[in-house]
């Protein structure tokens, strides 16, 4: 069994939002608070996360000490990656591979140069860094993967399939060359910034809900969620059966 717990289901600037008083910002319902979009899945002898943002020490507190198998990073952007230095208590169990597309590998060099010297500082992270792509399947643990490349905008960025589990945030477009490694999806986790308002570079949840339907989906699970859905319990009553708001803490059962 697999069990996927969502550590963080806010977009970018989180919820509450700094120095907004809206309903949702002055919310005391937890489901209505919202770190940064991550996920870990585990199995009995596996442990992987999906990104890794500004809020991963927060987010990781909560969850038993245990070794981390393999990051998978689906982009650069912060908040998606701007959390990696403070996987460090987890390098004394050992090295930490970390799996991204190559544009990602390249950029967190960059940003990470210390990582990733011949000659590294003690107490840094010791990360390994692997190149991913599309199409082509691999393993952690006893967990198999399979990158799929959806478009964040003009940026292209990955998405994961993990059994009857995909896993996709930041999703603008997609290719039709990508739609088969959908087949079988039964429970879909997919980014849906707001009802309204289109953005350049992100979908919205009625066409959250449009992506899932056409790929047959049988359970969704919204995430990458602002403070504009509203209040948690009020949203959830406006989305069809089976489509459900993520929020930080649930844990789905595969």
């Amino acid at each position: 069994m697999k069990i996927l717990t969502f550590l963080g289901t806010g977009t970018s600037n989180g919820v509450p939002v700094i120095g907004c008083n809206c309903e949702v910002c002055r919310s005391n319902d937890p489901r209505d608070n919202r770190l940064r979009t991550s996920a870990l899945l585990e199995t009995d002898d596996t442990r992987i996360l999906i990104d890794c943002g500004p809020d991963f020490r927060q987010q990781i507190l909560p969850q038993p000490f245990r070794k981390i198998d393999g990051i998978l990073i689906t982009h650069i952007h912060y908040d998606h990656a701007g959390g990696i230095d403070d996987v460090r208590p987890y390098c004394q169990l050992g090295d930490i591979d970390v799996f991204a597309n190559d544009n990602t590998c390249h950029d967190l060099r960059h940003n990470l140069p210390y990582c990733f010297t011949d000659k590294l500082y003690p107490g840094v992270p010791r990360l390994k860094l692997h190149t991913i792509s599309s199409h082509n399947a691999f393993r952690i643990g006893s967990i198999d993967i399979m990158p799929i490349e959806v478009m964040h905008g003009t940026l292209p960025i990955l998405g994961f399939r993990f059994g009857s589990l995909t896993y996709i945030t930041d999703m603008k477009t997609i290719s039709p060359t990508e739609l088969p490694l959908l087949q079988g999806t039964e429970v879909l986790v997919i980014n849906a910034l707001r009802w309204e308002r289109p953005h350049h570079s992100h979908i919205l949840i009625d066409e959250a809900i449009a992506f899932s339907k056409q790929i047959g989906a049988t359970e969704t699970y919204l995430t990458h969620l602002t403070h504009n859905i509203g209040l948690h319990e009020e949203a959830q009553r406006r989305l069809p059966e089976h489509f459900h708001f993520a929020y930080d803490g649930m844990q789905l059962e595969l």
